[in-house]
């Protein structure tokens, strides 16, 4: 693939004017090292670039074959967006993000392998940009090739992704919203993690957008670190797991996994300069458990 842009200032040094444009320094000492071109005018140059006032520069890499270590499945995805860089999906609840011991055949990695492969896209090798637990259901960001993904590294670009969750908790929740700032560890071997004074520094903000009798509370919440399973422990720390979230005490009465789901997702898109907005309705167990907690809110 070849992504150029057209030098408007000074003369510039090719590293300053592709680090300018968000390319990491990752990227570029791999294109210095041969996995593809420097490109001033379309012209592939090397040693000692400069793009000068008026010129096009950028650079030119090789399509990405598919990884052969990574299966590939036919089982469909939920496409929400599309474009030659970026892929929306929404991710069903049961479905793990990434191959690991427990499943490396049919993850959504594999499913958007093969998803890329009957599209005959250029670039067969997704890069998940954001991920989701195995319960968890919602946006997942996926770039399309790596010049993506690597302008995602980029400070500016990656403060600008934001995401929020809805999530149903038992009990009450108060104050109405709120900032949760407490350390995230993992006490013992168990997937459980927990909140401990000498864990890793996690924060949460949180607004509560409605409650159902004194039994269910409804909560939006933004993530501003990203420790595993954040959400689940901050809300648990509080005295108000999710329902359905076995792993931590979450009431199961009413759904069986974890009541969260990746609801928005936003981010300032690097190659287009626009500002993207996404959503991704509820699916049908949690669309199910609004149902049934206004219809008991109702009743009572």
């Amino acid at each position: 693939m070849k992504i150029t842009w057209q030098n408007e200032g000074g003369p510039v040094s090719m590293k300053s004017f592709l680090s300018r444009h968000g390319i990491s320094m990752r990227l570029i000492k791999d294109v210095k090292h041969g996995n593809g071109d420097f490109l001033v005018n379309n012209q592939a140059q090397t040693g000692v670039i400069t793009v000068a006032h008026g010129d096009s520069a950028g650079i030119e890499l090789p399509a990405e074959a598919a990884d052969p270590l990574v299966a590939s499945s036919d089982q469909p995805i939920d496409v929400l967006a599309e474009d030659e860089n970026w892929l929306v999906v929404a991710k069903p609840a049961g479905l793990t993000s990434v191959p690991g011991p427990s499943d490396h055949a049919d993850t959504l990695v594999n499913r958007v392998k093969g998803y890329l492969i009957r599209e005959q896209a250029e670039n067969l090798k997704p890069h998940l940009i954001t991920r989701l637990d195995r319960d968890t259901s919602g946006l997942v960001l996926v770039a399309k090739h790596r010049v993506a993904q690597s302008m995602l590294t980029n400070p500016a670009v990656a403060k600008s992704l934001t995401k929020t969750y809805l999530a149903w908790v038992s009990g009450v929740l108060t104050p109405a919203s709120g900032l949760i700032q407490a350390p995230i560890g993992r006490p013992t071997d168990s997937p459980r993690r927990a909140v401990m004074a000498t864990g890793q520094a996690a924060s949460t903000k949180y607004w509560v957008e409605q409650t159902f009798g004194n039994q269910v509370t409804q909560v939006k919440l933004a993530l501003i670190t990203g420790r595993t399973h954040q959400i689940r422990v901050h809300l648990t720390s509080l005295g108000h797991p999710l329902l359905g979230d076995e792993l931590y005490g979450g009431d199961q009465a009413l759904i069986q996994r974890q009541a969260l789901h990746a609801a928005t997702l936003a981010f300032d898109d690097p190659f287009s300069g626009q500002h993207r907005e996404f959503a991704a309705p509820l699916p049908a167990d949690l669309a199910q458990l609004v149902t049934t907690l206004n219809k008991a809110d109702i009743k009572k």
